[in-house]
């Protein structure tokens, strides 16, 4: 699955500059209380990062699994992203990014092919759960820039 790491990892360098960029104020900024900051966001995708880990890990032992989804808002409240410095929060996404696309490279095709379904949802292959992972990263970071537009 060399596709999906060199994409997942293509994310993170084209990312990391974009998001050191970004100052404390502006990471932190929350236009309403509904709406998750840079932070929260970035948090999102590190607590995203370690529910998918599992799924990888899991999944790729075995096929036909049935995993939990997550509570996204209960998981960012429990993180308390909010009041984390954003730098430690730019580290711990890059670093986790870069160990999931590794363990992504590693699914042999056969694993790839396995099957799993997500919080009762319908069976989907490993290989769309690695490709949707990425996608959901690039969704979140186009939120982030968004939020820190100066």
């Amino acid at each position: 699955m060399t596709g999906s790491l060199l994409r997942l990892l293509d994310v993170v360098q084209a990312a990391l500059p974009r998001l050191r960029a970004i100052n404390e104020t502006q990471a932190a900024r929350q236009p309403d209380p509904a709406i998750w900051s840079a932070k929260q966001i970035l948090g999102h995708l590190i607590d995203s990062g370690a529910n998918n880990h599992a799924r990888f890990v899991l999944a790729g032992q075995q096929s036909g699994l049935s995993l939990p989804g997550y509570d996204q808002n209960l998981w960012a409240e429990v993180g308390d992203y909010q009041h984390r410095p954003w730098s430690e929060l730019v580290a711990l996404w890059a670093a986790y990014q870069t160990q999931l696309a590794h363990i992504i490279d590693n699914l042999t095709p056969e694993q790839r092919g396995h099957t799993l379904s997500i919080g009762g949802g319908e069976s989907v292959t490993l290989a769309f759960v690695a490709s949707d992972y990425t996608r959901h990263q690039l969704h979140h970071l186009g939120q982030v820039w968004e939020r820190t537009r100066a």
